[in-house]
């Protein structure tokens, strides 16, 4: 390389190097945020500006990863004591065990008043989270996996809190109700796969979505609720039907707690409370607002299409409806009537798409596929995820021959 050119290349290497020493602070932070921990961590050998840029970084990841458990131990002690700014947001994962140092790093965390947490630590046994967790008073977001929750004496509540998940987790019905009901700006709740829980109380004025998937009875007051998913994740046995031990007015307090809602996710107990009560012709509630409805069912027993029915009819203003077959193995409620021997007429006046996963090409499947294409005048488009192992032809066949009564109605059938 000429003189020249040398010289105009190291000037060039200068100026760069100059631009990247004089980035503002939180342009650095906003750079190193986009990095891992200890991505950030390398930075320092940059230049001296950015020698500690990365114990100001706003945001914290740190996933173990391919690490030696001591060495993630060492950077997460690190990144905790030598940070001095702001941490907006703190993000751990990993799934070796840190049972011993999971209580320093807690106490370490909270002395910095992070707004955001998302600790996802899968190692067994859960993790205990430390009383200090619940002292963040400018908390914002929360997410914890695998982990026992149990509130100190002195709990002032989490008032800025909008986002609470909680999966894989135990605790007691009154440290999650007192947990919930001490977050007044709760906007979003997912509780998930828990333990110790059978009453689950729910008080949140600003509630907007609830997201529950466990063996466990709602008592809910939000009366801002758009979104609700409830969801029962283990097979209920005859001898431990829920309704024989609850009472009807349950499912009325519930499903009238729900009448504003926009979306509904219903499966397991609640759909079996709905087709054994007395309610199956009229629910409690009109669901005028709602307009999405994912739905899992056993085709296979008439009382829960007949359920399912009643909830259509509850709801004029339905615009989608997603359905996944649930063909369980018990047959004590099971009756041999098929769906298209029902004649009751159920009126989706306003309903566009709808989908059908898991699709096997039963004759309740297909039953249930011809019935909704007669109920639809305003149909567009039903798709149905085929999912089963024999011949599909003469499935395929009977599906695009069923009489549409929308002249719009598309059946697509994927693979």
């Amino acid at each position: 390389m000429s003189t020249c050119k040398k010289a105009r290349a190291e000037s060039t290497s200068v100026v760069s190097s100059d631009r990247l020493s004089s980035l503002p602070p939180e342009i650095k932070g906003d750079i190193l945020s986009r990095l891992n921990v200890e991505e950030a961590v390398r930075t320092s050998t940059l230049s001296s500006t950015w020698r500690d840029a990365w114990t100001n970084m706003p945001k914290i990841f740190l996933r173990d990863g391919n690490f030696a458990r001591t060495k993630f131990v060492t950077l997460v002690d690190m990144v905790l004591s030598l940070h001095k700014g702001t941490v907006e947001k703190f993000d751990i994962s990993g799934s070796k065990p840190y049972h011993d140092e999971f209580g320093r790093w807690m106490l370490m965390l909270s002395r910095r008043s992070p707004r955001s947490i998302i600790i996802e630590l899968k190692s067994v046994p859960g993790y205990r989270i430390p009383s200090c967790l619940f002292s963040i008073g400018d908390l914002e977001n929360l997410h914890l996996q695998n982990c026992i929750i149990s509130l100190p004496r002195v709990f002032q509540g989490f008032k800025r809190l909008t986002r609470l998940r909680l999966n894989n987790f135990s605790s007691t019905d009154m440290d999650i109700q007192n947990l919930v009901s001490f977050c007044p700006a709760l906007r979003s709740l997912r509780l998930t796969y828990f333990e110790g829980i059978n009453h689950l109380t729910v008080q949140a004025p600003k509630l907007k979505l609830l997201y529950v998937i466990g063996d466990v009875e709602i008592n809910l007051d939000a009366p801002n609720l758009e979104v609700a998913l409830l969801m029962h994740h283990k097979a209920i046995a005859p001898h431990s039907d829920p309704i024989a031990l609850h009472k009807e007015s349950y499912v009325k307090q519930l499903l009238g707690s729900l009448s504003d809602i926009k979306s509904f996710a219903i499966s397991g107990f609640l759909l079996r409370y709905l087709s054994k009560g007395c309610i199956l012709t009229k629910l409690p509630a009109l669901f005028a607002r709602l307009e999405n409805i994912y739905l899992a069912i056993c085709f296979l027993d008439q009382r829960q299409f007949l359920a399912a029915c009643s909830l259509f009819q509850n709801a004029p203003n339905l615009k989608r409806l997603d359905v996944v077959p649930s063909h369980s193995s018990n047959t004590w409620d099971q009756d041999q009537a098929r769906i298209k021997e029902f004649t009751m007429q159920v009126q989706l006046d306003h309903l566009v798409t709808a989908s059908v996963q898991g699709f096997k090409g039963l004759d309740c499947e297909v039953d249930f596929v011809a019935k909704l294409l007669s109920w639809a005048p305003a149909l567009e488009e039903l798709k149905i995820e085929w999912k089963g192992k024999t011949e599909c032809s003469m499935v395929l066949a009977k599906l695009l021959a069923l009489p549409r009564v929308s002249p719009r109605a598309k059946v697509i059938v994927t693979f």
